[in-house]
């Protein structure tokens, strides 16, 4: 996620974007068929096809859209993807939903089986946590609505999202981006491709994301909900002939944020007797927020914020 109110300046390092100026969400369909002019190609049936045969309410967003639009993350992509939604307070109490559809977002559904199942290269992520890692040299996102469990199994009663990546290439090629804004952010994305022999190919790719906090604890001394996120891909093609390909892969992927705090906002009456209200249990314990004023930005956990998020594997 990019810093509330902070507009990014971005560069990109590959020079075969270095010409091109950010788009907007809006013009995402146009930007996918720029970069397919001819049929959109997708892989939503484990085979490889044209969306126009597809019999699937299926939305497509390439690599290119992605990067002009800055969806780096599930969060940032429902604002391409038509009926998807996001919601998450922290890794754990994370829910993807899609025409309204998905896992509850209570207080936390890690263990809870997602109706909104993703896929990495067609590998399933059972985890909601792992819909807030960013995306990783992705070069095209399907997003597929409606039940999908005779391709995808039980998992996808809502939909899925199959999230391809970019795959090695004999061609020697390298791309590579870096953001700034304010609260102290920084994105740099890199990724480098090229030929090992004749038959194999190798690709590496890194993303790491930061931000400083933004929230002020008065206890700790110490701004809090920041963004520190690493991701790590490496990936091995073996081509013996022009019809097999047979690739390995392993990926790495860590959050460590102080998140996720929250602040003072106000308090309903219930039923209870006035005495069993928060200003006078509060009062009974000596107890003053922070700050009553939310825009101020400030809380007072006493307790530790532990948000580390990791899940590596090979495929």
């Amino acid at each position: 996620m990019r810093s509330p109110g902070g507009a990014l300046q971005r560069q990109r390092i590959d020079p075969a974007f270095a010409a091109d100026a950010p788009a907007p969400a809006a013009d995402a369909a146009e930007q996918v068929q720029a970069e397919a002019p001819g049929d959109i190609v997708v892989t939503a049936r484990h085979r490889t096809e044209s969306a126009q045969s597809v019999p699937l309410a299926i939305s497509v967003l390439g690599g290119l859209t992605l990067e002009r639009t800055g969806a780096f993350n599930v969060n940032r992509l429902q604002q391409l993807a038509p009926t998807l939604q996001f919601y998450s307070s922290n890794p754990r109490n994370s829910a993807a939903n899609l025409r309204g559809l998905g896992a509850p977002f209570g207080l936390t559904n890690d263990g809870i089986e997602q109706g909104v199942g993703i896929y990495v290269d067609d590998v399933y992520f059972s985890r909601a946590a792992a819909s807030t890692f960013d995306f990783l040299d992705a070069g095209q996102i399907e997003v597929l609505r409606g039940p999908q469990g005779t391709l995808y199994g039980k998992n996808t009663t809502a939909g899925a999202i199959n999230i391809t990546s970019r795959a090695p290439t004999f061609n020697f090629e390298s791309r590579g981006e870096v953001s700034v804004g304010n609260y102290g952010y920084r994105q740099l994305k890199l990724a480098v491709s090229g030929p090992l022999s004749e038959t194999v190919a190798a690709r590496i790719a890194v993303s790491s994301t930061g931000r400083n906090g933004t929230i002020y604890n008065t206890t700790t001394k110490s701004w809090v909900q920041s963004q520190d996120n690493l991701g790590l891909r490496g990936q091995i093609l073996w081509r013996p002939s022009s019809t097999v390909d047979v690739t390995l892969a392993a990926d790495y992927n860590e959050q460590n944020p102080s998140c996720c705090a929250t602040v003072y906002y106000g308090y309903g009456s219930t039923q209870r007797a006035s005495a069993r209200q928060f200003p006078a249990l509060a009062t009974l314990l000596g107890y003053t927020p922070a700050s009553t004023n939310p825009y101020a930005r400030l809380t007072d956990l006493d307790s530790e914020l532990r948000a580390t998020n990791r899940i590596g594997g090979a495929s």
